[in-house]
């Protein structure tokens, strides 16, 4: 069975595994800096710690910030954590980012910050971001601080422009569904080292070392992901998803989206082990990304296309961390497709501003809603063949 996402871990980082790795998440960070045209990157154990670290470094509390309805629900969870309050933007259909047309009016006094994501690899409009929140700040008379949320869309870039390269800081995470992983982990990158120097301190104050058996345990982790997204037993581990409740609980142990919680071993430091494989993995970024600009090119060029799915556009700098398709029937989609041996994806199923923690005026927000009631991602792995691209195309239901 074709899985609907495949780390591309090889050798390389099994070797890794078995190694002291002393030393490698500083040298993660230099070569991370260097890769993405940061002045310093800052590791973190987690995306969301990063980002919780980042409003806790800068003195944010009691703010408004302003974030897309549609995207993990980890943003708004590191946000509220922090002593602050999400403020939601709904988001076009085209790209899935947020609607630009309506940040202006989603910016008062309150607001401090605005997370620009960047999801499913698509860059969103920078400049108009940037002019937007000049604006805002001349109105207001204070600092709103620009994260761009690049966790989707590692080296994607907006009119030849860097995506994470502006602003104040930019957000990756490196867990094993992302573009490049380091097992679990994230980034923050800056081009002010003062500013790096800030998120560094705070977080060599308050993030500890993690006990001595997690190394080990990340280990058991990237050597068992390694063979369940093998394709050869893929379709026992889809079995096990599925069909049980054992991978599930795994899951939700890490990812409960209604509840705004973090994992229990979130401010922990990044592992040696962890950086290692994320060295591994950034000497493999440029094939990564050009395998899969070529992926989406040749589904949009040679894919069926059943009434009333939607599918989505081929744009300059794109990255695509997901191939994502609106359809009539999500359930009965992925169903059919897993029956001829491909599964689909279903990344963010929830609008968060319909989430338990976030209950307002969803109303607002109808196009994140109608996304998260009927996109499905098409696999996009990073060593993804001909081959496999075929069998999607055979799979599709017409």
């Amino acid at each position: 069975m074709i899985p609907r996402f495949k780390p591309w871990i090889d050798r390389r980082e099994l070797t890794v595994l078995l190694r002291r790795n002393s030393g490698a998440v500083e040298r993660f960070e230099r070569e991370f800096a260097r890769r993405f045209q940061a002045a310093e990157a800052v590791a973190f154990p987690y995306g969301r710690s990063a980002l919780h670290a980042f409003f806790q470094a800068v003195g944010l509390r009691d703010a408004e910030i302003v974030m897309p309805a549609y995207t993990c629900s980890v943003v708004a969870h590191a946000i509220s954590l922090s002593g602050n309050v999400p403020r939601f933007v709904d988001i076009r259909l085209v790209d899935y980012n947020m609607d630009l047309d309506l940040l202006p009016e989603a910016i008062n006094e309150k607001t401090r910050a605005i997370v620009a994501t960047h999801l499913f690899g698509y860059p969103l409009d920078l400049d108009r971001v940037e002019r937007i929140v000049a604006d805002a700040e001349a109105r207001y008379g204070h600092k709103i601080w620009i994260v761009q949320d690049c966790a989707h869309s590692f080296g994607a870039e907006w009119k030849g422009r860097m995506v994470g390269t502006s602003g104040d800081a930019a957000l990756y995470a490196l867990n094993i569904s992302k573009m490049m992983t380091s097992i679990f982990g994230g980034m923050l990158t800056f081009q002010d080292k003062k500013l790096a120097g800030k998120a560094r301190e705070h977080r060599d104050r308050n993030f500890h070392m993690a006990p001595w058996y997690k190394p080990w345990l990340r280990r058991i982790y990237l050597a068992a992901a390694t063979a369940a997204f093998n394709e050869t037993v893929y379709g026992l581990t889809w079995w096990l998803q599925e069909k049980t409740s054992l991978l599930n609980r795994l899951t939700k142990s890490y990812h409960l989206d209604e509840k705004i919680h973090f994992p229990p071993d979130a401010f922990d430091q990044m592992l040696d082990v962890e950086a290692a494989v994320g060295l591994e993995q950034l000497e493999k970024y440029p094939e990564i990304i050009a395998r899969r600009r070529a992926t989406a090119k040749w589904y949009d060029e040679n894919l069926d296309r059943p009434e009333r799915w939607e599918f989505p556009p081929i744009v300059e700098g794109a990255t695509y961390s997901h191939y994502v398709v609106r359809v009539p029937d999500r359930k009965k989609a992925v169903a059919a497709m897993a029956a001829k041996g491909v599964h689909l994806g279903e990344l963010i199923q929830y609008s968060v501003p319909e989430l338990a923690g976030y209950v307002r005026e969803s109303n607002h927000f109808f196009r994140s809603k109608r996304t998260s009631m009927s996109t499905v991602n098409f696999p996009l792995t990073n060593q993804q063949n001909n081959l496999a691209s075929r069998k999607v195309k055979k799979a599709i239901v017409l």
